[in-house]
Protein backbone atom coordinates (compact mmCIF):
# COMPACT_ATOMS: atom_id res chain seq x y z
CA UNK A 1 0.00 0.00 0.00
CA UNK A 2 0.68 3.50 -0.58
CA UNK A 3 1.50 6.16 2.34
CA UNK A 4 -1.75 8.02 1.04
CA UNK A 5 -3.96 5.21 1.53
CA UNK A 6 -1.80 3.78 4.49
CA UNK A 7 -2.32 7.18 5.92
CA UNK A 8 -6.32 7.07 4.83
CA UNK A 9 -7.12 4.26 6.19
CA UNK A 10 -5.24 4.99 10.03
CA UNK A 11 -7.82 7.88 10.08
CA UNK A 12 -10.93 6.02 9.02
CA UNK A 13 -10.24 3.76 11.58
CA UNK A 14 -9.52 6.34 14.27
CA UNK A 15 -12.70 7.42 13.24
CA UNK A 16 -14.98 4.67 13.32
CA UNK A 17 -13.18 3.78 17.04
CA UNK A 18 -14.52 7.40 18.05
CA UNK A 19 -17.83 6.68 16.76
CA UNK A 20 -17.83 3.55 18.53
CA UNK A 21 -17.00 4.64 21.60
CA UNK A 22 -19.83 7.83 21.77
CA UNK A 23 -22.49 5.41 20.64
CA UNK A 24 -21.28 2.83 23.64
CA UNK A 25 -21.39 6.27 25.59
CA UNK A 26 -24.72 7.31 24.60
CA UNK A 27 -26.26 3.83 24.73
CA UNK A 28 -25.38 3.55 28.02
CA UNK A 29 -26.01 6.60 29.27
CA UNK A 30 -28.50 5.64 31.20
CA UNK A 31 -27.00 3.23 32.68
CA UNK A 32 -24.31 5.20 34.04
CA UNK A 33 -26.50 7.99 35.53
CA UNK A 34 -28.13 4.93 37.49
CA UNK A 35 -24.98 3.89 38.93
CA UNK A 36 -23.71 7.31 39.54
CA UNK A 37 -27.03 8.20 41.78
CA UNK A 38 -26.69 4.76 43.49
CA UNK A 39 -22.98 5.79 44.48
CA UNK A 40 -24.14 9.05 45.52
CA UNK A 41 -26.81 7.61 47.92
CA UNK A 42 -24.55 5.05 49.27
CA UNK A 43 -21.40 7.86 50.25
CA UNK A 44 -24.19 9.62 51.97
CA UNK A 45 -25.10 6.59 53.79
CA UNK A 46 -21.73 5.94 54.37
CA UNK A 47 -20.45 9.10 55.54
CA UNK A 48 -23.17 10.82 57.22
CA UNK A 49 -23.89 11.85 60.95
CA UNK A 50 -25.27 9.27 63.02
CA UNK A 51 -28.00 12.00 64.50
CA UNK A 52 -29.04 12.53 60.87
CA UNK A 53 -32.07 9.87 61.51
CA UNK A 54 -33.22 12.05 64.05
CA UNK A 55 -35.95 14.41 63.70
CA UNK A 56 -35.27 17.67 65.67
CA UNK A 57 -38.06 19.17 64.09
CA UNK A 58 -40.66 17.18 66.19
CA UNK A 59 -38.73 17.17 69.38
CA UNK A 60 -38.80 21.55 69.78
CA UNK A 61 -43.12 21.74 68.93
Amino acid sequence: MSKTASMVMKIIGASLALAAFICLLIGGWHDLSVGYCGMKKRLSQRFSSEYDDYADEELYE
